[in-house]
């Protein structure tokens, strides 16, 4: 299993990158543009749907929220979890919804075999995914 962390930013993901790596002096190891995903508006093609810089051991993931959505400063920290299980995938996805909000349904996506977000009963917002030797 892999425990990580995602930040997601406003239009100001790209800066946000520079200034981690630079404090923590790490590369980062991958950075995806809306632009590199398939049906992405022409408008966010820039952003950044995806980075990830290591810390200390960790990775910690880092987006842009498509334009127009509810961002909020300040609660844009997002726990993902990477695990070799879909059984425990879908156990502890449905424990986190349990009084809580699925934003999006487990399933297969254009970067994932098996996905899915939810928003648990004390706001906290986690992603799940089948990552096969997450170790």
């Amino acid at each position: 299993m892999s425990f990580d962390v995602f930040l997601n930013f406003d239009g100001d993901c790209r800066e946000a990158i520079d200034f981690y790596a630079g404090v923590f002096k790490a590369a980062p190891s991958r950075v995806m543009t809306y632009g590199d995903a398939p049906g992405a508006s022409a408008a966010d093609s820039a952003r950044i749907i995806y980075a990830s810089v290591p810390i200390f051991g960790h990775n910690v993931m880092l987006s842009d929220c498509p334009s127009g959505s509810e961002y909020v400063k300040g609660t844009n920290i997002c726990l993902t979890l990477g695990c070799e299980d879909k059984a425990e995938i879908d156990r502890i996805f449905t424990a986190l919804s349990d009084g809580g909000d699925v934003d999006m349904p487990l399933g297969k996506t254009f970067f994932s075999e098996y996905y899915g977000m939810v928003t648990d009963k004390f706001a906290v917002t986690w992603q799940l995914s089948y990552s096969p030797f997450a170790g």
